[in-house]
């Protein structure tokens, strides 16, 4: 149902995809010189850009640009530095059926910005509806079956009422002649038809006699959206409200399960491009430990995370797990994603985690990690550590030959360290 809703706005993305791209517009397709059709660099379309794509899809131009702006709303297509281009849910589309549900799940909830309030009606009053309507939605849910307009009118008014109570604040100083709320006098029974017939044209629910009913896809949203709500009021460890780097330092001592959940709690409560933005923030840090958590918080994120994992390749320090990530991603089996790293990146890898252990682990699981690296033999292993230029290739190495119980190996370990750190051979 997801993919009929978006058939349209999938077809133009295409078409933009194929039809615009650099090197193959044809003569006039933006008349605003934007090689991507788009409107003053704002991801709207041209007038120029819409007539063709009407031309080309048989469609009228306000069809174009309406299946248009649900692409944007719906991530098949994004804008960048006022250039559109296709999303990742758009690659994703044949072959990811998570994909096309997440890009729905985010017309859904832009139904308000896809279908702007009725002209003429108070703004305050509008934006008072668009605040009441989950509680409406979720009724509908639990109702399971159709439920009469004037019934979901009686809660709305209800909703709204509280709304303004919770705002309500008692002024200090001098009180002034009461000044009148045009939104508690707007009627509000024009607003719900507005806002039914807005989220029936996104395919969340359906209108007829008198009548409202969740689509099967509208009821998953709500259960989905509730679901969200429970898990991230139920945190397990009580991590929800910290940033990034905070929440990771309290799941680093969680057992796998219980930090994913953490993970999910945590992400559950704020944007998913935030919530990327912070893990690779952290990421950056001078602490391994939390570079390997931010990744494993980021695999939780799964694929909405693709485009700034992807972007943060090149990063020396992030270059092995974004690697990782991605291979994971593109379907690799974990257990051989190490396979896409180059010896040397496999070599940074081992010390940066190696890093991580010294700063918050125990010396036997130390001595453990050299069974890790790829060198067949510790002189070997020495010798390409010595080489990758990790900056924490000294602490590492006086680390383990501190810990390492055979004198002999440790010795060689404190050599290797010292040429390290006089810049000998």
């Amino acid at each position: 149902m997801a993919r009929s809703v978006l058939a349209g706005a999938a077809r133009v993305a295409r078409w933009a995809d194929a039809a615009l791209s650099p090197g193959r517009a044809r003569d006039g397709a933006a008349s605003d010189g934007n090689h991507d059709g788009s409107s003053e660099g704002k991801g709207t379309l041209s007038d120029a850009t819409a007539q063709r794509a009407a031309t080309d899809l048989a469609l009228t131009p306000a069809q174009a640009r309406a299946d248009w702006d649900t692409a944007r709303l719906a991530g098949l297509v994004e804008v960048h530095g006022g250039i559109a281009r296709p999303g990742w849910r758009l690659r994703a589309w044949n072959r990811d059926d998570s994909a096309v549900l997440r890009g729905w799940v985010a017309l859904f909830d832009a139904w308000s910005i896809g279908h702007p309030g009725p002209d003429g009606r108070e703004p305050a009053a509008v934006a008072e509806v668009v605040s009441a309507m989950p509680q409406v939605l979720s009724f509908l849910q639990l109702s399971a079956g159709p439920v009469p307009v004037p019934q979901l009118l009686d809660l709305l008014e209800q909703r709204v009422t509280e709304l303004r109570t919770e705002r309500c604040e008692i002024p200090y100083g001098p009180q002034l002649e009461p000044v009148e709320d045009p939104a508690e006098d707007t009627p509000l029974a024009p607003l719900l038809d507005w806002a039914l017939h807005a989220l029936a044209a996104v395919g969340a629910l359906t209108c007829a006699d008198g009548q409202a009913t969740l689509t099967p896809l509208g009821s998953w949203a709500v259960w989905v959206k509730l679901e969200q709500i429970c898990v991230a009021a139920q945190s397990p460890a009580g991590n929800i409200e910290q940033g990034a780097e905070d929440m990771l330092r309290g799941c680093a001592q969680l057992r796998p399960n219980a930090a994913r959940a953490e993970y999910r709690a945590w992400l559950a409560a704020r944007p998913v491009g935030s919530a990327v933005t912070e893990l690779l923030d952290a990421a950056r840090g001078e602490d391994a430990l939390l570079r390997g958590l931010a990744f494993e918080a980021l695999r939780v994120v799964g694929a909405p995370a693709e485009p700034d994992v992807r972007a943060v390749a090149d990063e020396t320090y992030l270059r092995p797990y974004a690697l990782l990530w991605l291979a994971e991603h593109d379907g690799h089996d974990p257990e051989d994603a190490h396979e896409v790293l180059t010896r040397e990146e496999a070599t940074w890898l081992w010390v940066d985690t190696a890093a991580a252990v010294a700063d918050h682990g125990e010396a036997p699981l130390l001595v453990r990690h050299l069974e890790s690296a790829l060198q067949a033999t510790v002189p070997a292993l020495l010798d390409e550590v010595r080489a990758v230029g990790h900056p924490r290739t000294v602490q590492v190495l006086v680390a383990l030959a501190a810990a390492h119980p055979d004198p002999a190996l440790a010795k060689a370990v404190r050599r290797a360290a010292f040429q390290v750190h006089t810049g000998g051979s």
